[in-house]
């Protein structure tokens, strides 16, 4: 019998056919051999011949100058973009920050563009299943939740998850649209991280904020690192760390239970139990102050209550030291005298420092022994705190919290009337928005919000118990989910409870999924920050300018369009851009900026216009990678738009204020 030997050739892509469901394939690759046992079962559906499509190959490629979003470096990123499509990416060698220098999160920003697990339109959960929204309905129905809400209980049954990931610019815009409609129920993701440095550095210097800047690192004797590890974090950070070391044979200490890849660089590694920061620092000042190597001068003229810390640290010596830290007498003494042998040295912690309950109390420690050593207000000196989203110190800054309006002005009377003069607002019209009633005792509008880290609480806790009227009954998690919270339960539960759940994000997060629920939750696709523009402030709060890569993808739409559309389905439209203009529609971004510098005189944040951070961002190539002044072009002379700190360079001649370190165990 003649058989006919039938063509291998697989057929041409069209509509896959597996063959075979996913419980098929799972159970019979699990007793296959091998892989190729386990393709043998697919069938020719899922194997399908490619074929290549015509695409221009000559088209013009345009270069956009953006930064990196991975972590707070700042990293200078030349985006090339060919027919409206972002083809390839370089890390800018002529960049201040990072000098070529990139790392594996930032080589991956250009997947962002690409859209593989973008969400592309607005959808909607019905009786289980996600369905497609146009955008009107989407902002309508979400508006009129909103509004039905604010009418049964109030403005505070609306909470406002907000993002380190937005710009400077949609930091403040998304602030003041809580504060337009009558919350203080807004936060972001520094809460979680660093709000333990802001308060103990803040109540040390009076802000909290890294003092330097990365660059300003290379300038240091002695690198102290306690709770962090920059090799793997912040890999280009890492590389000023290691020019400090290669060029002026600065000594490194590492302060971490774990050898970790820092400490793989280091002079000195103290394998520090885990939570005894505190009696390690003081166990060095017991050396410092044993030894007379405190800097006299510097207490006498800039410090308050160093005598009490001087008490205090008796209580520590060697012994007791060891035997709390388990780090040896001899190491701890070595730490000390490597610090005290070559000043100017610089403190540098991150998240192992913070994430403890007594997290302010470490920060206000590592500050102590800056100021014991004259550390301060020198280059190469201060406590430099790296930050983990590109533009979580911009969100601090500009008012993110629950606690706080842009600069950190607070929630008093005076503040507000600061705000509302700045917004060119009746004062009277903005307390209004607010709930009337005073709850415990307490005036909604000048009352501190509930924190991102327990708006689960406001959803679950009894009304009664609450400073508002009712508890929270609906959330936006604005490019922040909920993932990073420890108490997973109670979110759940929370999720569940809520009338509704509305996630703005470039991509579905924790929030949209990890409920039980079957109706009440919205998916609304944000586009990237490399689908809009605007400034961002890295670590050390130095300011760039990110120039839009591509159009948004899909159906997404900015962070700025979509408040803007839900100002005008509140009926605050009006007043929320009293002083910014619209160009087709949309918000013209560099008004916010002007209207951020307006008001931001507590922090000098004032001469940050959008024509100098474009001009900067545009010349990125003439500042020096040390001092961080441009040697020419437009800028000769001028530093890199930068907020002046109490550790900033010698030659600015900064007038060290006084600083006080009491109460340190509060």
């Amino acid at each position: 019998m003649k058989l006919t030997r039938k063509s291998n050739a697989a057929p041409v892509a069209g509509k896959p056919a597996l063959g075979i469901s996913r419980r098929q394939f799972m159970k019979h690759a699990g007793i296959a051999t091998g892989g190729i046992a386990a393709a043998s079962l697919m069938g020719t559906g899922m194997m399908r011949r490619v074929e290549a499509k015509e695409v221009p190959h000559d088209a013009p490629i345009e270069v956009k100058r953006t930064i990196c979003s991975a972590c707070a470096v700042g990293c200078g990123l030349y985006a090339e973009v060919q027919n409206g499509v972002w083809t390839g990416q370089e890390p800018a060698f002529d960049h201040p920050f990072n000098a070529g220098g990139h790392c594996a999160k930032g080589a991956a920003l250009r997947e962002h563009g690409h859209g593989e697990k973008r969400l592309k339109y607005p959808m909607k959960l019905v009786d289980g299943k996600w369905k497609k929204l146009s955008w009107e309905d989407a902002i309508n129905e979400v508006g009129d939740q909103m509004l039905s809400i604010r009418k049964e209980s109030g403005p505070d049954s609306v909470y406002f998850m907000g993002s380190a990931k937005f710009s400077n610019e949609g930091c403040y815009m998304y602030r003041k649209l809580a504060a337009m409609w009558g919350t203080n129920n807004v936060d972001h993701s520094a809460r979680i991280c660093h709000s333990t440095t802001v308060a103990g550095v803040a109540n040390t210097w009076g802000y909290g904020a890294q003092t330097n800047s990365f660059n300003d690192i290379q300038n240091a004797n002695a690198i102290f690192l306690i709770g962090a590890n920059p090799a793997e974090a912040h890999p280009v950070a890492m590389q000023h760390i290691l020019i400090a070391k290669e060029r002026k044979h600065a000594k490194i200490i590492v302060v971490d239970p774990r050898f970790s890849r820092t400490a793989a660089h280091s002079d000195l590694h103290c394998a520090i139990r885990p939570g005894t920061d505190i009696p390690f620092i003081y166990g060095m000042l017991w050396h410092i102050f044993e030894n007379g190597w405190e800097d006299k001068t510097f207490i006498k003229q800039r410090v308050f209550e160093m005598e009490s810390i001087r008490a205090e640290v008796k209580k520590f010596p060697p012994k007791e030291v060891e035997n709390i830290t388990g780090v040896s007498e001899v190491d701890v003494y070595q730490a000390a005298k490597l610090m005290a042998d070559n000043r100017p040295g610089t403190v540098i912690w991150c998240m192992g420092g913070t994430q403890h309950h007594v997290g302010n109390a470490n920060t206000r420690a590592y500050c102590i022994l800056q100021l014991a050593l004259g550390n301060m207000g020198v280059s190469g000196g201060g406590t430099n705190i790296f930050r983990g989203h590109d533009n979580v110190q911009g969100a601090t800054d500009l008012g993110l919290l629950f606690d706080n309006l842009p600069g950190y002005y607070g929630l008093t009377t005076g503040a507000w009337a600061h705000w509302t003069h700045v917004w060119d607002l009746d004062m009277a019209w903005v307390k209004n928005r607010f709930d009337q009633t005073p709850y415990l005792g307490k005036d909604p509008m000048t009352t501190p919000g509930i924190p991102c880290s327990r708006w689960h609480d406001g959803v679950l806790e009894e009304k009664s118990k609450l400073a508002q009227k009712d508890n929270i009954r609906m959330a936006f998690f604005w490019g922040q989910s909920v993932n990073t919270e420890t108490r997973q339960r109670d979110v759940r539960d929370a999720l569940d409870k809520m009338d509704t759940v509305v996630v703005v994000d470039p991509f579905p997060t924790m929030a949209g999924v990890m409920h039980r629920r079957k109706n009440g939750v919205y998916l609304l696709p944000a586009a990237t920050q490399f689908e809009t523009e605007g400034s961002v402030s890295n670590s050390g709060r130095s300011i760039q300018w990110r120039e839009k890569v591509i159009e948004p993808l899909f159906e997404s739409k900015t962070d700025l369009e979509i408040m803007y559309r839900l100002a005008q389905k509140l009926g605050i439209d009006e007043q929320y851009t009293k002083r910014i203009a619209k160009e087709n529609g949309l918000l013209v971004i560099e008004d916010i900026t002007r209207e951020i510098n307006r008001g931001m005189w507590t922090i000098g944040m004032t001469g940050q216009s959008p024509e100098r951070i474009k001009l900067h961002t545009q010349n990125w190539g003439t500042f020096s990678n040390k001092t961080l002044e441009a040697a020419g072009g437009p800028a000769k002379g001028k530093p890199m738009v930068y907020l002046g700190h109490v550790g900033a360079r010698q030659k600015r001649n900064i007038l060290v204020p006084k600083f006080c370190i009491t109460n340190q165990n509060t």
